[in-house]
């Protein structure tokens, strides 16, 4: 297969304008996760129900060994992982780590949760085995660097886990889509016609498993870095 060069390639190429640009973009994102953050486990447990089911516990029971979760949120993650997992997480707005550390007091759960952005993770190459994303690619500004990123961190032979809202791949679906991202994306910061399967094998990554369900809007992948890979 056609490969397009590694992370490495798009991080070289990338420039002090660019992160300029992203700048302002990132900002607003926090900003909108703050404020939402009080309410956001109210509004996404009904999500939950109707949509994404058993998608948390799919991801996190397949973790394994150093794991690192990125735009972790309000820690809806954390009863979810194995007891042998050592678990670092990211999250870009403050009020929403400060959320996941009461979950995590009240869970009793060991883990490192951290301020990030998945767009530029402050960890050395090949650090974790497992990298986990629920729901957090839709809202990341640049989805593409995020998970170049992730294929960085990760050790050769490691594995990217996701579950995420995407673009369906019927016609009918994916008008609605079309006709409601403005607003999701204007006042939500949320992407709603997203795929990250639109970017994972042009990043390197081996794409194991695709789950799809609701129509197609909702997407389970499992992904690999190839053992012989070099971040």
């Amino acid at each position: 297969m056609l490969r397009l060069p590694q992370p490495r390639y798009w991080f070289a190429t990338t420039n002090e304008g660019t992160r300029m640009q992203l700048r302002p973009t990132t900002d607003r994102v926090r900003r909108i996760q703050d404020e939402t953050a009080p309410s956001y486990d109210r509004r996404i447990s009904f999500f939950e129900r109707v949509l994404f089911g058993g998608g948390r516990r799919w991801v996190c029971e397949q973790a394994q060994g150093d794991v690192l979760e990125i735009a972790a949120g309000t820690g809806r993650n954390l009863p979810f992982y194995g007891p042998g997992v050592r678990l670092t997480t990211i999250e870009l707005s403050p009020e929403m780590l400060a959320i996941a550390h009461r979950r995590q007091r009240d869970l009793g759960r060991q883990a490192e949760l951290k301020l990030g952005d998945a767009q530029e993770l402050e960890f050395a190459d090949e650090s974790f085995d497992t990298v986990v994303c629920t729901l957090g690619l839709c809202t990341i500004p640049d989805d593409h660097r995020a998970i170049g990123e992730t294929f960085r961190v990760l050790r050769p032979g490691g594995t990217l886990l996701l579950m995420e809202h995407v673009r369906s791949p019927s016609l009918p679906v994916r008008a609605v889509q079309r006709a409601l991202d403005p607003l999701a994306v204007h006042f939500e910061a949320d992407h709603l016609l997203r795929d990250p399967l639109d970017h994972l094998e042009r990043l390197g990554f081996s794409v194991e498993t695709v789950l799809r369900s609701k129509l197609g809007i909702v997407e389970r992948v499992a992904a690999r870095k190839p053992a012989g890979s070099t971040s």
